[in-house]
């Protein structure tokens, strides 16, 4: 055989190779007799889907509903665990996932997959969101010397390509006047295979979504370089569900948002707990999860599917669209709310109309089961100076983005007798460019002001 037909022919057998998880036979909702099986995919460590996997699932909420629906037939629930979206898209199109949780991005890849291959999906709910992209940060290594997104200029940065962080840093260089194709080398890395080139030296700096971000910092192992909340633009991760699923079963998927909404509101009167619960399943630091999940946490959680987050989802597609990685989706026709308005009944409309809690500074006190707020990040200095050594955590909100941070990971700027945190060095060195005699100044410094 000629190398050019061996070629052909090798190329051809990867291909197909590669159809076959999303062509294969087989139903996740399948079972005998009297008994169905649900199955659902999420993501443990991506925190602000809890509400629809770690802390639903450790509640046992859906599993409740489903005995209560009282129609003769038994429900087993098969949770699935992945690290990203795209997998479970792929097992939603081959009919073996029937709910599942991802970001912004990969929902709409999900929608366009889903509509592709013949097997269409819907938005169902949201679990967290941001509305001012606070969700994705780009990160670098601690002793770095790039300051500003400008900086990342011919620089090696990890990302996910096709996730909400991808288009975080997108958006950023294009804002900042870098081709985002040309102007740096993209390394397309799952988070934690990102997270060690950024440890090792072979990525200049990494763009992630929750909770990756808070995680490295929490560590000691990156500070803020871009606080995706500059971009003022909504970010969120939702629940997608098969569309034949949902029609042939649509009291399951009822009940599965009745038990998303109740696992929110255990999540918004018991945040530490939350927080408690979402570590010992997930191993990540429960400090780190409180940051995204908190009572001022950077995520809120409302199944509402808000119009200004389905306004969002349009804009997305023109990056997916620009990387060539989806073709045009019809949003509209993928957001589908009426099982969660019958889910949720007359409280719909007003979780509709909620907004996001109110930035606040929080100190987390060991031993505590419960945090403590203060009105401004200096009156949280004080605190904490005065008990140096009974602080769990302690997190404040950037003063320009409202983004909440950790306090000793935090930009502080003295400007006067005000203090003031920031996620991100340029946006403290804005401040100071902006308001003569202010300054950038150290942790310690800030807590020496405030003591």
């Amino acid at each position: 055989m000629k190398p050019k037909a061996k070629k052909s022919r090798a190329i051809a057998a990867s291909a197909a190779l590669l159809l076959l998880p999303l062509t294969g036979c087989g139903s996740a909702e399948a079972g005998s007799g009297s008994t169905v099986t649900v199955t659902v995919g999420y993501q443990s460590k991506t925190i602000n889907t809890v509400t629809a996997g770690t802390l639903l699932r450790s509640l046992g909420y859906f599993e409740k509903e489903l005995n209560a629906l009282g129609d003769g037939t038994t429900y087993k629930v098969d949770w699935q665990d992945y690290a990203t979206g795209a997998p479970i898209t792929a097992q939603m199109t081959a009919g073996k996932i029937d709910i599942g949780s991802m970001g912004d991005f990969p929902l709409l890849i999900n929608a366009a997959r889903g509509k592709q291959l013949g097997k269409p999906t819907h938005l169902v709910s949201v679990t967290g969101y941001n509305l001012r992209g606070g969700l994705n940060t780009i990160v670098t290594a601690p002793d770095s010397k790039l300051a500003s997104i400008e900086d990342l200029k011919g620089k090696k940065v990890s990302t996910s390509i096709g996730s909400a962080a991808d288009g975080t840093l997108v958006r950023a260089l294009q804002r900042a006047g870098i081709d985002p194709a040309k102007g740096i080398e993209k390394l397309n890395q799952q988070p934690a295979v990102g997270a060690s080139a950024l440890s090792a030296g072979s990525a200049d700096a990494l763009s992630q979504f929750v909770a990756w971000p808070g995680l490295l910092a929490y560590q000691g192992k990156a500070k803020a370089l871009y606080d995706g909340a500059q971009l003022d633009l909504p970010t969120f991760h939702g629940v997608t569900a098969r569309e034949d699923f949902a029609k042939k079963r649509p009291s399951v998927l009822e009940a599965f948002l009745k038990a998303q909404s109740e696992a929110t509101g255990y999540l918004g009167t018991h945040p530490v707990a939350a927080a408690e619960k979402v570590a010992e399943a997930t191993g990540l630091p429960a400090e780190v999860v409180y940051l995204y999940n908190g009572a001022h946490g950077i995520s809120t959680f409302d199944p509402a599917v808000k119009p200004q987050l389905v306004a969002a989802l349009k804009e997305d597609v023109l990056i997916l669209k620009a990387a060539k990685l989806t073709g045009d989706v019809d949003v509209d026709s993928f957001v589908d709310d009426q099982y969660v308005k019958r889910a949720l009944g007359p409280s719909y409309a007003k979780q509709l109309a909620a907004a996001p809690a109110p930035a606040a500074s929080e100190v987390w006190p060991k031993g505590a089961e419960e945090t403590r707020t203060f009105k401004t990040p200096a009156e949280l200095l004080t605190y904490v100076a005065q008990h140096k050594d009974d602080i769990r955590a302690a997190y404040v909100p950037d003063a320009t983005t409202g983004t909440l941070w950790f306090a000793d990971q935090a930009v502080w700027v003295a400007d006067g007798t005000t203090l003031l945190p920031f996620v991100a060095p340029a946006t403290a060195q804005a401040y100071v460019d902006a308001h003569g005699g202010a300054r950038v100044v150290t942790y310690a410094d800030a807590l020496g002001r405030a003591s």
